[in-house]
């Protein structure tokens, strides 16, 4: 059986299940500002820092060309109402996050945890009500799968956060979730909950 966080909600849904087409002019002049771009998961974002210092590549499953990793890489990510979830995916590599403005949601299966059966499921809310248990920063291990979403009643400008990703991010390690993963970690019932948050479901 997998296991939920108690702090996990009766149901997990979209709060902006029909995004417009358009962002607002102020959403658009925060993209335009940051030099943002479209994210592959969903979102937008940018890359701010590359270390130049390599360090060994940690992943015991690496090429044998692929023997060093910048030892950290930071990024700018945004999920606004035109863009409002961050997909499913992975990474090697653990994650630190933090909050600069607006609220969302975090969903996160524990893939790397135990031997076969279902796995946890993890959720919390981001923003800046931290007596009522929001969070300004929040670190993801690496090869836990992690999907966000935007939460109303935040600025109205989304959701804006800083990800450094240790050792640096690269795209060999990273994964997608697919749905028969998801059912393969997740109850049956679970798994079609979650589903929205898979790539390309809306």
């Amino acid at each position: 059986m997998s296991t939920i966080d108690a702090s996990l909600p009766s149901r997990l849904t979209p709060d902006f299940p029909n995004p417009p087409a358009s962002e607002s002019p102020s959403t658009q002049h925060l993209i335009t500002t940051l030099s943002l771009q479209p994210h592959p998961e969903g979102g937008f974002f940018i890359e701010t820092d590359r270390d130049q210092l390599r360090v060994p590549n940690p992943f015991p499953d690496h090429a044998p060309d692929d023997t060093t990793r910048c030892a950290s890489t930071s990024i700018f990510y945004l999920l606004t109402p035109g863009s409002p979830k961050g997909s499913f995916h992975r990474n090697k590599g653990r994650t630190i996050h933090t909050l600069h403005r607006g609220r969302g949601r975090y969903v996160i299966i524990h893939a790397d945890e135990g031997e076969g059966g279902k796995k946890r499921v993890e959720t919390f809310v981001v923003g800046q009500d931290v007596g009522a248990g929001e969070r300004l920063q929040w670190v993801v291990e690496g090869g836990k799968f992690k999907a966000s979403y935007l939460l109303a009643g935040g600025d109205g400008e989304g959701l804006l956060i800083s990800e450094t990703v240790v050792p640096g991010f690269e795209f060999s390690d990273h994964d997608f979730m697919t749905r028969e993963k998801l059912e393969e970690l997740v109850e049956g019932e679970q798994a079609e909950e979650l589903g929205w948050l898979l790539l390309h479901r809306n």
